[in-house]
Order: structure tokens, then sequence, then C-alpha cells
């Protein structure tokens, strides 16, 4: 009897349904099979995707292929086309154990994405990744950013009521999880969808008062235009809503922004940073930032190198621009490759600079860092920590001693 292995490209998103998948194969009683969860972000990775299952063959050739994901969902046809590939599965599909089952043959087992209403119940089975869990509490997304094509393999935006959450919160603090994160293809829109447009501040200080127990709460990437006033006031107010908040920034110019389709501009990003500092003045900021999108210019560039430092980003998450057919940024005008690769360099060296101010800033003080894995761990800043002691999964108060090689240095506290 030979074993199914799941391969997970792309998001943590997808690392979490592989979770979910791998667990109604198993329920179904699916034996000797490949499933490849695809991503579907950029043209690489659907490349990268072709690439991953024909090596699946050749290294296990009796095997099984399924292939699932956001590639599949987009195209099907164009995968059910491949010789390696004996299944297609769409991103709704993947969560149920019975598209699992050994004796169904259907070839291609893809429906209209945008037809699902619900949030699946796999959606409350949060999931450990070393010391934190994750629990996804909203689905898919009804912006149409010009370089994205992800709301065609995700659908539109699913939120899960607030009672499931804070259930699946509770069950997981009483198995012992110390720092819980919620996540969700566009987080910030958590709620629209539901019985009287809770928010995601409104849920978050909900699940906060009723799970008294949770000691730390971490939010996954935000759109900076989207942030309600409770959540800002939960950054005030709440010490286990931990500082530090990832934004969904994409690119420090307005034209660019327009270009983009995005929601907010330069200003907006700049003043939230602004505001946020003066409820919480230790507050750290990561951003997911383009370098290189269609159109461009070296002045363009220079905006969003700029607002790093304006904002003092610290963590980011830097991605050349990448073509992705059928998406509109595809037919730009493209900036050239080495041009991109080039730029997002110039914004990682930003990057590093960055976080290096951050972690000298915090040497001297003290910190209370999640145990990862024996000797290290991260503080309440997301920032890594090298540590002397502690055991996976605990919560201890460090001293800051110093800072090297992209990570602080602590000494257990007194």
């Amino acid at each position: 009897m030979s074993a199914t292995e799941v391969i997970t490209l792309g998001c943590r998103l997808n690392a979490y349904e592989s979770e979910v998948i791998a667990r109604r194969a198993r329920e179904a009683g699916l034996d000797n099979a490949v499933i490849v969860n695809t991503c579907a972000v950029t043209g690489e990775a659907e490349r990268q995707a072709r690439q991953a299952i024909r090596r699946a063959r050749r290294q296990r050739p009796d095997a099984h292929i399924i292939v699932t994901g956001c590639a599949a969902q987009i195209d099907p046809a164009g995968f059910a086309a491949m010789p390696e590939v004996d299944r297609v599965l769409g991103n709704a599909e993947k969560l149920e154990a019975r598209s699992f089952l050994p004796n169904d043959m259907t070839r291609v087992a893809v429906n209209d994405i945008m037809a699902v209403k619900d949030t699946a119940g796999h959606l409350l089975a949060g999931f450990t990744e070393r010391a934190r869990a994750f629990v996804q509490v909203q689905q898919g997304c009804d912006h149409r950013c010009t370089f994205c094509i992800i709301p065609f393999g995700r659908g539109n935006s699913r939120s899960v009521a607030m009672g499931g959450i804070v259930a699946e919160a509770r069950a997981l603090v009483e198995r012992g999880c110390r720092e819980i994160v919620l996540t969700g293809v566009d987080l910030t829109a958590y709620g629209q969808d539901l019985p009287g447009r809770p928010s995601l501040g409104q849920m978050t200080r909900r699940l906060l008062a009723q799970v008294p127990e949770l000691g730390r709460l971490r939010l996954s990437s935000l759109d900076p235009v989207e942030i309600d006033d409770d959540l800002m006031r939960l950054v005030a107010e709440e010490p286990r809503l931990m500082p530090h908040l990832h934004l969904s920034v994409q690119s420090g110019d307005d034209m660019v922004l327009k270009r983009m389709k995005r929601r907010h501009s330069r200003a907006d990003v700049v003043a939230l940073c602004r505001r946020a500092r003066e409820l919480r003045p230790d507050i750290a900021f990561g951003a997911d930032l383009i370098a290189g999108f269609p159109t461009e210019t070296e002045a363009m560039f220079a905006n969003t190198l700029a607002l790093v430092a304006e904002c003092d980003l610290t963590f980011l998450h830097v991605f050349p621009y990448s073509q992705r057919r059928g998406t509109p940024a595809a037919r730009m005008p493209q900036v050239p490759g080495d041009v991109r690769k080039a730029r997002a360099a110039r914004l990682r060296q930003a990057g590093t600079a960055a976080l290096d101010r951050h972690l000298r800033s915090r040497i001297g003080r003290r910190a209370h860092a999640l145990v990862e894995e024996p000797g290290l761990g991260r503080t309440e800043h997301y920032a890594p920590i090298a540590l002397d002691e502690g055991e996976a999964g605990s919560v201890v108060a460090v001293d800051v001693v110093g800072a090297a090689e992209g990570r602080l240095i602590g000494r257990r506290a007194a």
C-alpha cells in the first residue's frame, strides 16, 4: 500500500487547505495518489505547478495524479490535457471527501466558483504551524485588482459567522494554543456578507471578549483603506492584539496604485501608519510591495522606495511583477524583466535596513517571545529572536541583549 502525498504550492491559505485535503483524502480511503494543490498568482506560479506535476509522474509512475487549487480552477481544461494528470478538482471540490473516492473516475470536477455562497465547514478547523494556530475566517475576494487572477480561483468574498470563530478559538486555546492568527484572502472584507454586516474589528473584539484565555492574537494581511474604527480602537486598547500590522500596500505611487485598481492612495497609507503609531507608539508594520508594475517609471518606483522609510515599514514582502495571463495588467506596457528584478533588489535592501533599525531599537528592552522551536521565537512585534531557553509553544519573558543576522538575541528575564 502506497501513501497519498499532497504537494503544496503558493500561499499560506493553500498550506491551510492542504491540511484539509490530506484529511479528506484519508476519510475517502484514497491510496497511492499525489495531489498537487496549485497556485495561480503569477504565470511563473503556473509554470511551477506544471513542473511539479511532471516531476510527480516521473517519481511515482503508478500513482493517481490529482490536480487542484487556483490554477486548476481557472484553467481546468489545460491541466486535464496534460498526459501526467488523471483528475482535476476545483477549489470547492477539493475540500470534500467525496471528491477523493477511489472509484470516482470523473476526469474534471470543477464548478463555477462564483456560485459558491457559503464558507465550508473546513474553515473552522484551525491548524497549527509550529507554536501558533491559524483560523481562516474569510474566503474569496470581491475586488478586481488588475494584476490579480485570484478572485477567479477563489470566488467572491464569504465570511465565517462570529459564533463559529469563537468556538474554534476556544477549542484551540483549550488544547494549549497560545497565539492565534486570523487569516483570509481579503481579511478586511470580513462580515460584509453576514447579517448585520459585522466588521473585522467587531468580530475581533467579540473574539477577545469571549475567549479571555487567549493570550495573543494576530491578523494576517490587511487592506489599508478597509481597516475599521473598531479595529483601530483595539490597536490602542487591547494588549492581546499584537503590535504588528501587515499591510497590502503594493505601491507607494498614486498613478501605479490607480493602474493597479487599488482602493487606497499613498496618503492613505501614510495616514494609517501615523494614526496607528499615535494610538500605539511601539507598533511595527509589514507590507506587500510589487516592483516593476507595468508603466512604472524610475520616479514612480522612487515613491515606493521612499514610502518604506516614511512609514518605517519593517517587515517587507517584495515581489518583482510577474505577468499573469488573463489579467488587465498583462496587456499594459511592460517594464523590462531585468529592471523589475533590480528594483525588487533595491526594495529588499531597504527592507533589510528597516528591519535592522527596528531590531537595534529593541535592544535593552523586555520582550515576550512565543517559542516556535528550541532556541528560536517571535516577539510581540513579530521580530525573530534567538533564545537561550524555552519550550516550544510557551511564551517567555526575555531581555533583548543584542541583534545580529536579522534577529534579536534574548536572554531569559530574571
